[in-house]
């Protein structure tokens, strides 16, 4: 069976979210921002395996078109925790890096789809 990377590295993202989560409440006393972060950033996980199982292309395209703006609003969130001195400058970057990734791949599996169902 083929590994499917996008549902690996969104679920690994949801974990490292949860943890960060979990951080900002105990250690930083942030609840706002934190649960943000949290409902944004473990919801493109879950719409990355709604499209596995879709009714046709037209709605895998959409549940990953969802993740993707998903994934979109998960960077702003991280951005203002940085901003606001919740998060350092090494713990950013950490994250956003694997973010950025996910949402590439996202965008790179929407344009593929959108590519195969025109030809």
């Amino acid at each position: 069976m083929k590994e499917n990377v996008i549902k690996n590295k969104s679920f690994e993202f949801a974990i490292r979210i949860v943890k960060l989560y979990q951080f900002l409440i105990s250690e930083k006393k942030e609840f706002v921002l934190s649960k943000q972060l949290l409902r944004s950033g473990t919801s493109v996980g879950a719409m990355v395996r709604e499209a596995e199982h879709s009714e046709s292309k037209a709605d895998f395209i959409h549940k990953l078109a969802i993740a993707q703006k998903e994934m979109n609003e998960t960077i702003y969130w991280l951005e203002l925790l940085n901003a606001t001195d919740y998060l350092t400058q090494k713990e950013f970057e950490s994250i956003n890096t694997d973010a950025t990734a996910i949402i590439k791949l996202i965008t790179s599996i929407i344009k593929a789809t959108k590519s195969n169902i025109n030809n």
